[in-house]
This record gives structure tokens, C-alpha cells and sequence, in this order.
């Protein structure tokens, strides 16, 4: 060997341990400080906006068609029994008094122990392709038990553990899309994920009406029966075709090449200041939740979702409240679609125009205001149209303010990952919370105008306002102190001429 050459390679070996170095130094920096990777650096502003078009475009064909169709099917396992109650579970089972509202309640105490230690788990695990449809082949199981009822102590363990189940899917689903796109990105695929539950909702009296018409007694079962043995049938088909399907996280899926991984990745990094992908023994269990409950701007959050989830409660109920119009029962079921037909194309406008114009306090607010306007009408008039008018307002007006809601907890706590995954739980456990009481808001007695229904609704959507309110002057003045370039918890602050995280209000 010459010396020439035992130079140059001592010299590469000399280069490769400070570019080590440096690698192991940047780790710790936070993410304004670090260099973007070779293979998106080298790209001109042009060429990373087309590469960064067709990376969401492929993302979006992969992950958002497959946990619609799963959320649909969990919307619909969770309430098909409002539909079974007018095809006559009420009276096989015998159910009395409040016992159907407990049948009804009883599903949201399972579903509110079980969502946070979920998505710390699903934080934990990383598998998402594989934890989020586990979960579903169990909840399509249970669903598909609860046409084996006999007896309202039988239900109500059935919908126990069906909540419980169910639990996993929603707030792990929303921890998931804000792993893949950037907070502009996220308010749109969170309506296109709800998306799921309106369909479910447009879908449940068409198919329900079906049913009810074609398969009363057919093997001896009654039609309610039938309901739920179909489509616990079909979730169980879809979520086995979901593990062949979904993605798990950008640096961990088989279908991106190597550059479309450090896009994926790098981008995200610009837009929250962190990588998502952190060493497991930093992932804890408690540390992501103790990390969220000490953040002022979590309570407030969860109040706003709270009250907005509690005035959208009357969706529970939602065809024995449309049964006060006093059609037929099959005329009944097919109402209860075009409300949420409509709410689709709102939900979706109403995300889609607060994505592309960065904000969010009037895109929640204005639509609660209908809400509210809503609630008034059902409240005070018995009139066929006045009502259904308020009925075709209620649910496109609170579904279109909750998604840019939902949004907007992963737009203001971005990182560290496990106490976005917390938050996330948490603010879903608790607002959900609201269904357990809101589910003995419709007694048959208050008909046809439910007034203390539609008075505490109508409270809620205003406390709403006021929440998000609150958060909004919280969001600006934080963004003020980081112009003034003082330090902020969780958010990265600019270098040079990078501005750095800003705030979405």
C-alpha cells in the first residue's frame, strides 16, 4: 500500500467519524438546526412541490379510502340500535322505561376506559396496519352477538364490550393521519375520515329500511336480528382486507422508495419541529399523558369538544327524533339520510376551505351558530317543515365545526408525538363522556319537540363558541411571544431566515 493512498484512506476514515459525529450531534437539535437529507435538498423549489403532490396523492389513495370504509362500518355497529329499535327490539327484549337508553349509554363507559390506554398502546406497538384492524375484527364479532340478545342484562354486556372495542378506532385513527400529513393537510383528512361517520348515518335507515322491509322472520329471525348479523358480517370481511391495506408510519412502510420515505419524514419535521419516530424507550405509556394534562390548552380543548360532541348526541337518537314527524316507519328511516348527505358536502367544504386558508376558530365557531339557530326551531315549533328544516341543520352544522375541531388538537399540541397520542384519547374520552347522559335526554315522553333535549344542546354549542373563544386569544398571544422570539413549550422556534412553528388560529 503507498503512502498516498494509506493517506487518502485514513483521511475518508478521519471524515466519516466527524460526519458521525455530527449525525449523533444534530439528533438532539431541534429541527430548525438540522440539514433537510441529500435527496430532498438537491431538489429546486419546483421539483419538491410536484415530488411532495404526488407523495400525499399516493398516501391519499392508500389510507384514506380503507378508514372510511372502517369508520363507516364502526359508526354503523355503534348506533344500528336506534334503527333496531324501531324494528322492534324494544319490544322482543321487553325493555321498560330507561332500559334502552341504558342499552344506548352503557356502550360509551366502555368506550371512555378504553381510548386513552389505546392509544398509548398503538403509539407503543407502531403497527397500526395491524393494530387498528385487530381491533375491528373484534368489534364486528361482538356486533354480530348482539342478534344472540335475549334479555336487557344480555344487551347491555354486549354494548359494554362493544364500546370498549370500538374505543380503539376513532383516536387511533386520528394519531395516525397526523403521522402522515402536516397540520394545513390534516383538517381535510380528518373530514374526509368523519366523512365515515355521515355516511354510516345516511347509509344506517337505507340499509335498516331494507332490511326491515325484506327480512322480518326470514329462518325465524326477526328483522332487527337480521341487522345486526349483516353488518357485523361485513366489518369482520373489510377488516381482514385492511391488513393488506394500510400503511403503518412513513419511515416503516414498504411501499414508499427510499426518497419518498425522507420526504414523507422531512416534511413533517418542518412542519412541527419533531420526527414522530422516536427511540421506544422514550414512548412511554405515562409520559405522553402526564405531558398533555399539565398543557392549559388541552382543557380547554377538551371542553370545546365536549360540548360540541354533547349537542351532536341527538344523533343517537337520531331517527326516533325524526319519527316525531309522524310518517311511517320505513318514510322514517329514509329521512334520516339526507341530513347527513348534506353534512358531507359541509364537513368537507368546511375543512377543505380552513386547510387551504390556515384558519380555524370561524371555521368552528360559524357553523355552531346554526346549531344553535337549530335547536331554537326544533325546540319551539311542532310544524312538519319548520322541524325537519331544523333537522336538515343540526347535523351538517355541528358535524362541520367538529372536524375542524378535531383537527385543531394536533394543529396546537404537535409534539412530542406521545402527548399528541394522549391528547387525543383524552379530549375524544371525555367528550364522548357526554353521551352517557345525553342518551336519557330523549325520553318517549318529552315528543315531539324534546325541549330540555334542545335547551341543553343549544347550551353546549354556545359553551363551545365561548371554548374556542378562549383558545383562539390563548393561540395568538403564544404566537406573539414567538415573534418576539421567546422560548414557547412545544413549538420550535425560527432560525435565520426560517420562521419557525407557528400556531393555526
Amino acid at each position: 500500500m503507498s503512502p498516498r493512498n494509506s493517506d487518502i484512506e485514513v483521511g475518508d476514515i478521519d471524515k466519516a467519524n466527524i460526519n458521525n459525529v455530527e449525525a449523533i450531534a444534530n439528533a438532539d437539535k431541534p429541527n430548525a438546526q438540522k440539514e433537510a437529507p441529500a435527496s430532498v435538498a438537491t431538489l429546486t423549489p419546483e421539483e419538491r412541490t410536484k415530488a411532495e403532490k404526488a407523495l400525499v396523492r399516493k398516501i391519499d389513495i392508500r389510507l384514506l379510502p380503507m378508514i372510511i370504509l372502517m369508520y363507516i362500518l364502526n359508526y354503523l355497529d355503534r348506533n344500528n340500535i336506534a334503527s333496531a329499535r324501531l324494528a322492534g327490539l324494544e319490544e322482543d327484549l321487553g325493555l321498560v322505561g330507561n332500559q334502552f337508553a341504558t342499552c344506548v349509554s352503557i356502550l360509551f363507559v366502555g368506550y371512555l376506559l378504553m381510548q386513552i390506554p389505546s392509544n398509548l398502546m398503538l403509539n407503543k406497538f407502531g403497527k397500526p396496519a395491524l393494530y387498528l384492524p385487530a381491533a375491528m375484527v373484534l368489534w364486528g364479532i361482538i356486533s354480530t352477538a348482539t342478534a344472540a340478545a335475549s334479555s336487557y342484562a344480555g344487551l347491555v354486556v354486549i354494548r359494554f364490550f362493544l364500546g370498549f372495542v370500538e374505543a380503539a378506532y376513532f383516536p387511533g385513527c386520528l394519531y395516525f393521519l397526523s403521522a402522515w400529513y402536516t397540520r394545513k393537510e390534516l383538517g381535510f383528512r380528518t373530514a374526509a375520515l368523519y366523512s365515515g361517520s355521515l355516511l354510516s348515518g345516511a347509509f344506517s335507515g337505507l340499509i335498516a329500511a331494507g332490511i326491515t322491509r325484506n327480512m322480518d322472520n326470514v329462518l325465524g329471525l326477526r328483522a332487527w336480528r337480521w341487522l345486526f348479523i349483516i353488518e357485523g358480517a361485513i366489518t369482520i370481511v373489510v377488516a381482514i382486507a385492511a391488513v393488506f391495506v394500510l400503511p403503518n408510519f412513513p419511515r416503516t412502510t414498504s411501499w414508499l422508495s427510499e426518497e419518498e420515505k425522507e420526504l414523507a419524514v422531512w416534511r413533517l419535521e418542518e412542519d412541527i419541529g419533531e420526527d414522530d419516530w422516536v427511540d421506544s424507550e422514550q414512548q412511554t405509556f405515562l409520559h405522553g399523558a402526564k405531558l398533555a394534562f399539565a398543557d392549559i390548552k388541552t382543557w380547554v380543548l377538551m371542553l370545546m369538544i365536549l360540548c360540541i360532541v354533547s349537542s351532536a348526541s341527538v344523533t343517537n337518537f337520531f331517527p326516533t327524533v325524526v319519527q316525531t314527524l309522524n310518517y311511517g316507519k320505513i318514510e322514517t328511516l329514509l329521512l334520516t339520510a339526507p341530513p347527513y348527505c348534506l353534512a358531507v358536502f359541509c364537513a368537507f367544504g368546511n375543512a377543505w376551505h380552513a386547510d387551504r386558508t390556515g384558519e380555524r376558530y370561524f371555521h368552528v365557531t360559524l357553523p355552531l351558530y346554526l346549531s344553535v339557530v337549530a335547536f331554537i326551531i326544533a325546540a319551539t315549533t311542532t310544524g312538519t317543515a319548520p322541524r325537519y328544516v331544523a333537522m336538515m341543520l343540526m347535523v351538517p352544522s355541528f358535524y362541520s365545526g367538529y372536524v375542524v375541531a378535531l383537527g385543531w388538537i394536533s394543529n396546537t399540541l404537535p409534539r412530542p408525538a406521545a402527548k399528541r397520542a394522549a391528547a387525543l384519547a383524552a379530549i375524544n374520552c371525555v367528550s364522548n363522556a357526554s353521551s352517557i347522559y345525553a342518551s336519557y335526554m330523549y325520553p318517549n315522553s318529552d315528543k315531539p319537540r324534546f325541549v330540555p333535549a334542545m335547551s341543553v344542546n343549544c347550551a353546549t354549542a354556545f359553551i363551545a363558541i365561548v371554548a374556542a373563544t378562549v383558545l383562539r386569544f390563548m393561540l395568538v398571544r403564544l404566537n406573539n411571544k414567538l415573534d418576539r422570539g421567546e422560548e414557547v413549550e412545544g413549538a420550535v422556534p425560527g432560525v435565520g431566515s426560517r420562521r419557525g412553528f407557528r400556531f393555526l388560529v
